[in-house]
């Protein structure tokens, strides 16, 4: 069983969104940067995360762990986000920590019995799932769909919606936080200690859609769907 020293220096990646989003915690302050590049992030991430560990005055061999963003999310930039933690854990031998960017996202807002963390997944859908986080519940699984076609959990009556996604249709939100998640979000619920902790070999991304792009009959029906 892997166990860390939960004081020590910790690493967040988060390259799940066009924003690479790193964030370092050193000596009980955090540093951060975030750089909005799109597809640049593979040439630009170990770079900055250079620029990075000069600003706290560490290396790669400080750490205590590192903690990736695992998804969902854009699916390159968590690739090269979890490629570059992992080489990184491998050469060095540092514990991973993967944290669902729904996860991340959900608990950037107040605490509240029912958050909905909601992302846009392209293609005329939503990543989503809801989260108890007054008591640290998931309340639905990882789940990728219309905005419309999303239902309350049992028992519940109305939400926060967190993401880049408003909401409307059948659900009562009381409040929309528009925000996406960053490394800082991604790190600060790892520190809680609830996330497995793992090696490199045994990282894996969290893909909740396993089809990632239409054909262009189904583009033209997505698009005659969305107009009506």
């Amino acid at each position: 069983m892997l166990n860390i020293d939960f004081s020590k220096s910790f690493l967040a990646i988060d390259c799940g969104t066009s924003v690479m989003s790193l964030a370092l915690r050193c000596n009980g302050q955090v540093f951060e940067i975030n750089q909005d590049i799109g597809a640049k992030q593979s040439e630009n991430l170990l770079p900055t995360l250079r620029d990075l560990y000069a600003q706290a005055g560490i290396d790669t061999p400080d750490l205590a762990a590192i903690v990736v963003n695992q998804g969902p999310g854009a699916f390159t930039g968590l690739r090269v986000g979890a490629s570059v933690a992992q080489g990184l854990a491998a050469a060095f031998n540092i514990p991973l920590i993967g944290v669902p960017s729904l996860d991340a996202l959900a608990y950037s807002a107040p605490p509240c019995p029912c958050v909905l963390a909601a992302m846009d997944a392209r293609m005329g859908e939503v990543f989503y799932a809801f989260f108890d986080t007054v008591n640290q519940q998931r309340l639905s699984d990882y789940c990728v769909g219309k905005a419309v076609d999303i239902r309350l959990p049992e028992k519940q009556s109305q939400c926060v919606v967190i993401g880049n996604t408003p909401l409307s249709g059948s659900l009562k939100v009381i409040d929309y936080i528009n925000k996406m998640p960053k490394a800082c979000d991604v790190l600060n619920i790892a520190l809680s200690g609830r996330y497995e902790i793992k090696t490199a070999e045994n990282m894996s991304l969290l893909y909740v859609r396993n089809k990632i792009a239409l054909t262009a009959t189904e583009q033209a029906q997505r698009k005659k769907e969305m107009a009506q």
